[in-house]
């Protein structure tokens, strides 16, 4: 048994609209249903957008299923300089970005969270599709333009989501491999955002895009999980 966990709804919509799944169950998070396989049995789980969704999502699932995987499919938002538009990131590390820390140590909390994925080169190599392989910073926010430069001088992060964070954490906790590939809807910069002030439309085209083709391509890169993960 394998998990595909999908988190924001623009992104489960999508999922919904290509895959055309023939019966829709649901959980206590969000819709899920069987992925038809010739190999393996898989099951697709909406798991909810921001921190506590991803986590408590991903538990559940974990718990239900027992998976002997979890893969994260999705969307990201790129730093300007590190991720351009339509590229798929390898998760390797997930960072939580969004402490703010007034009591104790800001450096000590964070590295509670700090979650090393390092997909097994063997996995990569069995990807169909070309990636970039770094640092995913997740926090309950839109990355500020003011965020870019801290993002990559203190994380070296490629791009920031809502979720990954949460997801490799709980998996890693239960000892579940964990994929996370994630393509870059739009890109954030300190002084351009692709889809903020009113062009949230960059955003949905961007996620149709990355859905489209991260689904066009699933049986090949569910094969490299259970080959390699």
């Amino acid at each position: 048994m394998y998990i595909i966990i999908v988190s924001a709804n623009s992104e489960w919509q999508n999922v919904v609209e290509i895959l055309a799944p023939r019966r829709l169950h649901n959980s206590p998070y969000g819709e899920w249903f069987e992925y038809e396989s010739a190999w393996e049995s898989v099951i697709v789980v909406h798991g909810g957008w921001g921190k506590i969704a991803a986590a408590a999502s991903a538990q559940y699932a974990i718990d239900h299923w027992k998976p002997l995987a979890i893969l994260n499919i999705g969307t990201c938002g790129g730093l300007a300089g590190r991720a351009a538009v339509g590229d798929i990131i390898l998760a390797e590390r997930t960072v939580v970005s969004d402490f703010v820390v007034e009591i104790g140590n800001l450096e000590e909390e964070e590295a509670a969270y700090i979650t090393m994925l390092e997909p097994p080169a063997l996995f990569r190599s069995r990807l169909p599709l070309s990636v970039l392989q770094g640092t995913i910073a997740s926090g309950d926010r839109d990355v500020q333009r003011h965020d870019v430069q801290r993002l990559v001088e203190r994380y070296d992060a490629l791009a920031a989501d809502w979720e990954s964070a949460s997801i490799a954490f709980v998996a890693k906790q239960n000892g579940v491999p964990c994929a996370i590939l994630r393509g870059v809807s739009d890109v954030v910069g300190e002084h351009h955002a692709d889809a903020y002030d009113g062009r949230d439309h960059a955003f949905h085209n961007g996620t149709r895009t990355i859905m489209r083709r991260l689904l066009g391509e699933l049986p090949s890169i569910l094969e490299a999980v259970a080959t390699a993960l």
